[in-house]
């Protein structure tokens, strides 16, 4: 991590002062930080770099605090005149343009951040501790998910090719479909993490937050990975990537790990391949998995405890039943 902030929108007013610490880590700050002086700019490179661990919290996090920033600098409000009305106001404003989810992320980011300055001395006390965010209820989640026939259309695609990326591909799709991983899981597994034990295979799943899991193989997900892992040469129980990227799509892969981005690219161009939704994303394999296993009759527990969520709650959000019952009942109105 060179740069915390390496894409700044543009700014209101110009980009002060980049703030740079030992190591090579910097930041890009906005105006409202770099006017305020003192310890602000290092302690917001500081929170960044050193307080959020997670990169995807911590890239919403920066989006966060420059927005608010550069709303700040419209408003001619500085960082030491902050208050709870202040963040209140910003946030009602924002409410117009974003969901409510966004607003609550947001506020999740400022708050964060407004409370490292105030440990830290900048700041006299937290602003955005006492404001209060819209309440959001959700009882289904928004990823798109594959229905049983258009996952069987999937797989049934990329089926009688010995094309080394086509195996990696389908591969990749039955580790997150079938065991229900996230693609930043599925991308940093190593050759190693697939546990092949004859009739029993498992996936050991380095997960964020710096958890492990091991779960059992699916018995497709298995035989995709043996031909996959065969086709490409990979030596078993070896530290190399086990999902490796292909430049220009070359048909031979480069020992590199497959980025999450590059995931992204292989399921939109299967998918159009297939004819599926444009919709369809990496995340809809996880969703697609839980909501298939949820209808063949599976507890939530189960689903819970293979999905690796702390709450059954969680997991119930990526099951699609009301919205297909919802789909059958508004069909019963007849003309």
């Amino acid at each position: 991590m060179t740069d915390v902030l390496t894409a700044p929108p543009a700014p209101v007013g110009a980009i002060a002062v980049v703030v740079r610490a030992p190591g090579g880590v910097s930041m890009a700050l906005p105006a409202t930080v770099a006017n305020a002086g003192g310890d602000a700019g290092r302690l917001t490179l500081e929170f960044f770099a050193a307080r959020v661990a997670n990169a995807n919290t911590r890239k919403a996090y920066v989006r966060a605090v420059v927005r608010f920033c550069r709303w700040c600098e419209i408003q001619r409000v500085a960082l030491l005149e902050l208050e709870p009305t202040t963040i209140a106001a910003y946030l009602e404003e924002l409410k117009s343009v974003v969901s409510v989810a966004s607003v609550k992320l947001h506020a999740s980011g400022l708050r964060h951040w407004l409370d490292y300055l105030t440990e830290r001395g900048v700041l006299r006390s937290n602003p955005a501790l006492s404001v209060r965010t819209p309440r959001l209820v959700i009882d289904e989640g928004k990823t798109p998910v594959l229905e049983r026939e258009e996952a069987r259309a999937l797989f049934a695609s990329l089926e009688g090719s010995t094309d080394v990326l086509t195996l990696r591909d389908r591969a990749l799709f039955a580790v997150m479909l079938f065991g229900f991983v996230r693609v930043g899981a599925a991308v940093k597994l190593a050759v190693r993490d697939f546990q092949d034990e004859g009739e029993n295979a498992w996936l050991m799943l380095h997960e964020k937050g710096g958890k492990e899991r091991r779960i059992p193989c699916h018995h497709l997900t298995r035989a995709y990975l043996r031909e996959y892992i065969a086709a490409a040469g990979l030596e078993p129980k070896s530290r190399a990537p086990l999902f490796q990227g292909a430049p220009r799509r070359s048909a031979a892969l480069d020992g590199s790990s497959l980025s999450e981005n590059a995931a992204w690219k292989v399921v939109k161009r299967r998918c159009k391949a297939a004819g599926l939704p444009s919709t369809i994303s990496n995340h809809s394999f996880r969703a697609t998995g839980i909501t298939i296993h949820q209808e063949s009759g599976g507890r939530l527990e189960d689903a819970q405890q293979l999905a690796g969520h702390a709450d059954a709650r969680t997991t119930r959000l990526y099951v699609r039943g009301k919205s297909k019952v919802a789909r059958a009942e508004v069909e019963r109105v007849q003309l």
